[in-house]
């Protein structure tokens, strides 16, 4: 298994997330390393799953058709 390295990233999150305590401020984030991305937990940054960029566009296409 390889290992991804996370350092420096940007990190986005949807801008549906509002974060002002209207109960939009559970989110996802995800950020593009190479040919992977990773997701995590906005509100627990610690661990993240990373997946082939592949992969998360393949289901990204087929969520939105």
């Amino acid at each position: 298994m390889s290992t991804v390295d996370l350092t420096g990233v940007r990190w986005r999150k949807s801008s549906f997330s509002g974060g002002e305590g209207g109960g939009n401020d559970n989110c996802v984030e995800i950020a593009l390393a190479g040919h992977a991305t990773a997701l995590r937990d906005s509100k627990d940054p610690g661990p993240a799953l990373v997946v082939p960029t592949a992969a998360w566009t393949a289901l990204l296409t087929d969520a939105r058709g």
